[in-house]
Formats: structure tokens, sequence, C-alpha cells
């Protein structure tokens, strides 16, 4: 069993409202992970005529982009000193960054080039990044007890999700096509990536951390993955990560070529996420009792024996697919919230054993960026590429069937693999590392 925790303390560090307030910038941020590489892809590649190939190489490139500055805004935010804070000074740099990227990705002009889908994406991705990496690592120093830190986890990692409901909800329900569904996400970036950022730098603190003298450059980084905890939780992390880039670029090609329903795309996606959000108090009560390591296998391993069926299913099968909709949807919650709040345990046995009191979390959370974007790009890198070899094409009104079977099989086949991997590598993870 992992270890268990030490009393908790009568007080919270956080109350209702500031848990509240943390969360609502996970509402906007929420586009730029799973509702852009659904949305965005399709859109460049079939509305704006660049091509499966041309999208999925430029999207991969640009997040590789991410390996380098994740990491570096890590490991600033970490030397920053204000008297605002080390966090704040950072959401508040990379809100106009944001919106601009935003403003070029999902307003483009009629006529659009590669290179112009890269330096928007890149744009959007920097300025996401000054924002979301100190965000996150924020989590980490914004409560000393372990469960709450679960619960801060979930305030963000609900708000993400509720975020990707409302950008795909809304356009179900009031019957938006594909140009309007994305120009609606850039106003709706430019109103409420400044609100909520707003709010939560003027009502959270930005606690003070002891500045210590630690390695630095690649000698830090070398001591990180020397950490065997955080090696095989950022490891396992990663490949999960892959697993679920895969089947979100795919999405709405699957719902239109295999099930023959893309009327039914946006309220499929509902089903998903509605059904993470149902289920995210269940795995919150299970980490409880089986500690979150636990609770993170047995939520991948349901999430791997609900995607394999997906192959099976072809035109008039959108009864079963719903169920599938409903059981890969469940586990999802314990696999945004687990993962990252061991990853703020980990933080703490790194400060154990580098003396530097939590000083590097926007160090590892750097790493931790990487491994939570990169996963998305790596899906769309491997799935266009073999979708253009197969002889797929997004607008032709039927598709040979080896093609159809390439898709199905990116689509509910290879996430499993990925899974399967996942599980293999954070089996090993030692159970005393976190607290339950």
């Amino acid at each position: 069993m992992e270890a268990s925790s030490p009393p908790t303390p009568a007080r919270r560090a956080l109350t209702n409202i500031q848990l509240l307030t943390y969360g609502l910038p996970g509402l906007p941020l929420a586009v730029l992970l799973l509702p852009l590489f659904v949305i965005i892809p399709t859109f460049y590649a079939d509305d704006l005529g660049l091509g499966l190939a041309t999208v999925g190489g430029i999207l991969f490139f640009a997040r590789i982009w991410d390996v380098v500055t994740d990491p570096l805004i890590g490991v600033l935010s970490d030397r920053t000193t204000s008297r605002f804070g080390r966090r704040k000074p950072w959401l508040v740099a990379g809100t106009p960054i944001a919106v601009l990227g935003a403003w070029a990705l999902f307003l483009p002009p009629d006529q659009v080039s590669g290179a112009y889908l890269l330096f928007a994406t890149i744009a959007l991705y920097l300025g996401g990044t000054m924002i979301m990496l100190p965000y996150t690592a924020w989590a980490a120093e914004l409560s000393p007890h372990h469960h709450e830190r679960s619960a801060i986890a979930a305030a963000r990692e609900v708000a993400i999700v509720v975020g990707t409901l409302i950008a795909i909800a809304l356009p179900a329900g009031i019957g938006l096509s594909r140009t309007e569904i994305v120009s609606g996400t850039a106003w709706a970036l430019l109103l409420l990536i400044p609100l909520t950022v707003a709010l939560a730098v003027m009502r959270l603190p930005d606690p003070p951390v002891r500045q210590t003298r630690t390695k630095t450059g690649l000698r830090a980084y070398a001591g990180l993955f020397r950490n065997r905890p955080f090696r095989l939780l950022v490891s396992a992390y990663f490949i999960n990560g892959v697993a679920y880039g895969l089947p979100a670029t795919l999405f709405l090609l699957y719902a239109e070529h295999i099930l023959g329903r893309p009327d039914w795309s946006w309220l499929l996606l509902i089903v998903y996420f509605a059904s993470a959000i149902l289920g995210l108090p269940v795995w919150l009560a299970i980490s409880r009792k089986i500690g979150k390591r636990n609770t993170w296998i047995i939520a991948m391993a349901m999430a791997a024996a609900g995607f394999w069926p997906a192959v099976l299913l072809g035109q008039g099968d959108l009864g079963w697919f719903i169920v599938i909709c409903v059981i890969t949807g469940l586990p999802l919650g314990a696999e945004l919230v687990m993962p990252p709040s061991m990853q703020a345990d980990v933080v703490d046995l790194d400060a154990r054993e580098s003396g530097s009191e939590t000083g590097r979390a926007g160090t590892l959370f750097g790493i931790w960026g990487v491994a939570t974007k990169v996963p998305l790009a790596v899906g769309v890198g491997i799935a266009f590429p073999l979708l253009a070899v197969s002889g797929f094409e997004t607008g032709a009104t039927v598709n040979s069937g080896g093609a159809l079977l390439v898709l199905a099989a990116l689509y509910g086949l290879l996430p499993v693999l990925f899974k399967l991997v996942a599980i293999a590598i954070i089996w090993r993870f030692p159970r005393d590392a976190v607290r339950r």
C-alpha cells in the first residue's frame, strides 16, 4: 500500500471560492489542448485546403517547439522574483501573446500557407505555455496537503473538461458550421483568457518560496531524470497522452467516415466528456481508499478495454459507439487528475532530496508541460501521414476498405497499445513516492 498520509490539518489552505477561482483559467485554456486538435487539423486540411500530410507535419513541428519553450519557461518562472510572486507575472505576460496567437490561428484569411499556420500556431503555443506552465506549477505550491492537491488539480481539470464541453456543445446546440465554430472560438478566447487570468491573479496567493542554490542548465535536468519516481511518472503520462492524442485527432473523421453520422459528432463528444465529469467524484473517493497510482492504473485499463471495439464498428453502429464513449469517458476524470496530483507529490520528494523547498516546481512542470502537449502533436504526426499513405481522402464520399480500416485501427486499436505500455511503466512506480 502507498504510505499513509499524515494527519490532515484542521484548516484547508484554500477556500471553495479560491478553488473555483484557480480553476477558471482552465475554461479557455481547454481550447489549447484537446479541442484544438479536434477542430484545427481538419479545418486547415479540408476547409482551407492545406492537406492532411502538410497540416500533420506543421502541427507536429510546432508542438516539438514546446520541447524547448516549456522547460525554459519552467526554469525562468522558478527564478522569477517580484513583489507579485513568481507565477503571476508569467500569467500576465503570456495573456496578450496567447490572445494574438488565437486571433491569428482561429480567424485566418481565406488563403493561407503552411508558413502562416506554423507561425500562428507557435505564437498561440508560446502564449499558452507562458500561462499554462506557471499556472500548473502554482497548484503544487498553493497547498501542502496531499488530498487538497487532488482537489486543486480537480478544480483545474474539471474547468478544462467543462471548457471542452462548452466548445463542442454550443456548436452542436445551435448548428454552427465548422468555420463558424472556429471564429466563435477565437472571440471566446479573446474575452475569457484575460478575464479568468485576471481573477486568478487578483484572488489567489503566490506563496513565497525560499530560493536556494541548485544546479542549473543540463545538469539540473540530468538530476531530475535521475529521480526515478519522476522519470516513471512523466514517461507513463507521455505515452498515455499519445493514446488520447490519436482518437482526439481522428474523432471527427471516424464519426463521418466509419459511423456515417457526422451530424452526431458533437453530441458524441458531449457524451464522452460529460461521462468524465460524472465519474470524477467516484475516482477521487477511490483514490483515498487505494491510492493515486492504483486508481490511475485501473482507469487506464478501463479505457483500454473500452477503446478496442471501435475497430469492429461500421455504418449504423451509432448505439454501440455511444456505449464506447461512456466506457472510455468515465475513466477520463481519473486520468486527468491523478497524474498531476502525483506530480505535485513528486515535487515534494524532489524538494526533500535537493533541499530546494519546491523551488524547482516550475522546472519539473516544464517537463510535465512537454509530456502534456507533445503527445497530442505526436497523434497528428502519426495519424495524418499514415492516412495519406493509405489513400484516405477527407473530402471523398467513399474511401477504400483498406483506407477505412487504417482509420479505424488508428482510432481504436493503436491507442490501446500505448495505454498498455503506460500501465507497464507506472506499475513500477514506487508506492511510497506519493501520499494517499
